[in-house]
């Protein structure tokens, strides 16, 4: 069974910006240590002649074609219902 170290618990802490007292950072090795011996049991299955699935809910991919849609309503109009325009663009805050 793989064993997890308070070590490593605590380098996966600090990759992921947590800060882990020693009590904690023993507790979650412990479950991180069951839950790969969990994980291990499926090596016991045998799934020799066991078709693979890959989409098991039956819904597929739809693509459309990109097509343009005209519509009745000018470039002026809808200038006109936003805030601001400059230049012929709406203008919008920064986002940094």
């Amino acid at each position: 069974m793989t064993q997890i170290s308070r070590d490593d618990v605590q380098h996966l802490a600090q990759l992921s910006k947590l800060q882990l007292d020693d009590d904690e950072a023993d507790a979650l090795a412990a479950d991180i240590t069951k839950i790969l011996g969990y994980v291990e049991q499926l090596d016991e299955l045998d799934t020799e002649n066991v078709e693979p699935s890959y989409q098991v809910t039956g819904i597929k991919s739809v693509w459309f074609e990109d097509e343009v849609q005209r519509s009745d309503v000018g470039r002026e109009a809808l200038l006109e219902l936003a805030p601001e325009a400059v230049e012929n663009q709406i203008k919008v805050p920064k986002v940094l």
